[in-house]
């Protein structure tokens, strides 16, 4: 529904923020990454999610619109609601969250308060994918998932012409990709066919 609001900061705390945007305050709920870009009094764009439950709609704001894919990416899995999505948020910087899912790091994602064992690992599983796709150049290793993409995805569709399952290429490339990033298609498909 909202895409952005733009207007001054009139109240700002490090969870919530008061944004006057022509003559109307909105009250939207933020997370620590974002209240370390902003400053009382300043002009800013938060860009929106709005959430409509039943009993309440609330807007949560973020500084640009990476943190909050990784929000919507978030919320999708289940037992992971918008207040946990932005507890996340606040304790990792997108990038962290992004590099945690896509490496696997399971632990990493346990040490966010909220997030237990059962919850982390249904974060691997769900938003793996998703997350490894969706990224704006960002570093993983010596790896930026949105460059290499679409030689990802040949390697990916060569393999399965060839006749290995989708699931089992999918995660060989990925190994590939991260132990040997920046190689060429042919060395990524070459390095992969040894695996299978």
């Amino acid at each position: 529904m909202y895409e952005y609001i733009k207007g001054e900061l009139t109240e700002v705390t490090p969870t919530e923020v008061v944004l006057e945007a022509h003559s109307v305050g909105y009250k939207i709920l933020i997370s620590l990454q974002t209240y370390s870009k902003l400053q009382a009094g300043k002009e800013c764009k938060l860009y929106i999610h709005h959430h409509v439950r039943e009993d309440a709609e609330t807007l949560f704001g973020f500084a640009d619109k990476d943190e909050r894919t990784i929000f919507c990416h978030l919320i999708e899995v289940s037992g992971i609601g918008p207040n946990t999505a932005r507890t996340m948020l606040s304790s990792m910087t997108s990038d962290e969250i992004r590099n945690a899912i896509i490496t696997g790091d399971v632990n990493k994602l346990k040490s966010i308060k909220g997030i237990g064992l059962k919850t982390a690992q249904r974060l691997l599983i769900e938003l793996k994918d998703k997350i490894g796709r969706s990224g704006t150049a960002t570093l993983v290793g010596n790896y930026f998932p949105s460059e290499f993409d679409s030689q990802r995805d040949e390697a990916v569709s060569a393999l399965v012409l060839l006749g290995f399952s989708k699931a089992n290429v999918d995660k060989v490339v990925d190994i590939v990709l991260r132990e040997s990033p920046g190689c060429r298609l042919e060395e990524l498909i070459k390095q992969s066919l040894k695996r299978l």
